[in-house]
């Protein structure tokens, strides 16, 4: 039976926006899955449960794209919080131990459903200068950053390919540097780690529940900042990329809708969900399709790769915990230089608010903690007072 022209159309009109979605999820998650499992390791869960947590991401990133893309005919992506993560492998484990995270994921997802709630509270948020918002996640990422040199010290041998297969991404394929990096790496892991026996027993994922505790320390170091460095870096950023675009978006109910998501998955030792910002560009823009009203599709395929990908959780967990710690930092180090870059270029591009973001960088990066209240806030709080204090009188 011949097919018709219009059926042609049709067909051609999804594989673009298919293929677009894809990508971003694969280049989402190859670039920071070791990151994720890294972070929810330095923070006290145990490979189970950091495989857990990367499971429940993975499968609530899948309903959120299909889900809300599907309803809104608006290619509204999401993703986990990249910088959220990255501020989570810097702070270690807090009192109480991985329950005591998951207790501050849910105060992070009960911030974002009230800024849902209330406009006041997300227009407070939206008032951070975007200088010192960024001066904030450059100091964050400072440390993590500079892991690829220190590995390069410790494990040259192991890093070296690495870091080579990166450089080489970086001139023929920039787009696939980092995933090309990963693949490097489990390369690397493949032919010099021993897994423990029994260690890929049952590696199909699977969700092990996490009673949250919520502990003062916990709530401080980790609840607030991340829901400032979610909101500052994911969410406000993914909003403008949208209408950067041609699309405008109701924010409270997005920021309701991934709040309560992150609270589901706080129950599985997940971290926060929320927008994408960096891939929502690959789902929004003219390489999902040349007509905005066809790229709506590519979060629905986006969706499905991520439940795809997640299946590989429990396993990708077990080669972590089997690895030189030093490895994954920079491999983490190595996806997060870019991200390093651009904030470090966004705080300091303005002359009248470079010191406070210096400022603001400097305290976030020397890892102080004061009252029991960690740097990444009081580097905000420096900043923008010395913003206020700098700032010229009105006339």
């Amino acid at each position: 039976m011949e097919v018709s022209a219009e059926t042609k159309t049709g067909r051609r009109d999804l594989v673009q926006p298919i293929m677009a979605g894809a990508l971003a999820a694969v280049v989402g998650y190859a670039s920071t899955f070791t990151l994720v499992l890294a972070a929810l390791t330095a923070a006290g869960a145990s490979p189970q449960q950091a495989g857990s947590g990367l499971f429940s991401v993975c499968l609530a990133l899948a309903v959120l794209n299909v889900a809300v893309s599907w309803r809104s005919r608006k290619p509204v992506s999401f993703a986990w919080t990249t910088p959220g993560v990255a501020f989570l492998l810097t702070v270690g484990e807090p009192v109480g131990g991985f329950p005591a995270v998951a207790g501050a994921f849910l105060v992070c997802a009960a911030l974002i459903v009230l800024t849902g709630l209330f406009r006041p509270l997300a227009r407070v948020i939206a008032a951070i200068p975007a200088a010192i918002a960024n001066a904030m996640l450059a100091g964050m990422l400072l440390t993590l950053c500079l892991a690829p040199v220190s590995a390069l010290a410790e494990v040259p041998m192991l890093v070296a390919p690495i870091l080579l297969a990166w450089m080489l991404g970086l001139r023929f394929a920039r787009r696939y540097a980092v995933p090309i990096a990963v693949v490097a790496t489990g390369l690397v892991l493949a032919f010099t780690t021993h897994l423990p026996q029994g260690a890929l027993d049952g590696t199909w994922p699977i969700l092990v529940p996490v009673v949250p505790v919520f502990t003062w320390d916990a709530v401080v170091r980790i609840g607030l900042p991340l829901y400032i460095v979610t909101m500052a870096s994911q969410n406000l950023p993914g909003i403008a990329v949208m209408r950067a675009n041609g699309y405008a978006l109701s924010a409270p109910p997005l920021f309701i809708t991934t709040g309560i998501s992150s609270a589901v998955t706080a129950f599985f030792g997940g971290q926060t969900t929320n927008l994408a910002a960096i891939t929502a560009a690959i789902c929004a823009g003219p390489e999902a399709h040349p007509d905005p009203g066809k790229r709506w599709p590519a979060p629905i395929a986006a969706g499905a790769t991520y439940l795809l990908l997640g299946l590989a959780a429990s396993l990708a967990a077990a080669f972590i915990a089997a690895s030189p710690p030093i490895l994954i930092q920079a491999v983490a180090g190595l996806a997060l230089l870019s991200s390093l870059a651009s904030a470090l270029s966004a705080a300091l591009a303005e002359e009248d608010t470079r010191l406070p973001a210096i400022l603001t960088f400097v305290a976030t990066a020397s890892g102080i903690t004061i009252a029991g209240v960690g740097a990444p806030f009081w580097g905000l709080v420096g900043g923008i007072a010395l913003l206020f204090l700098l700032r010229p009188p009105k006339s």
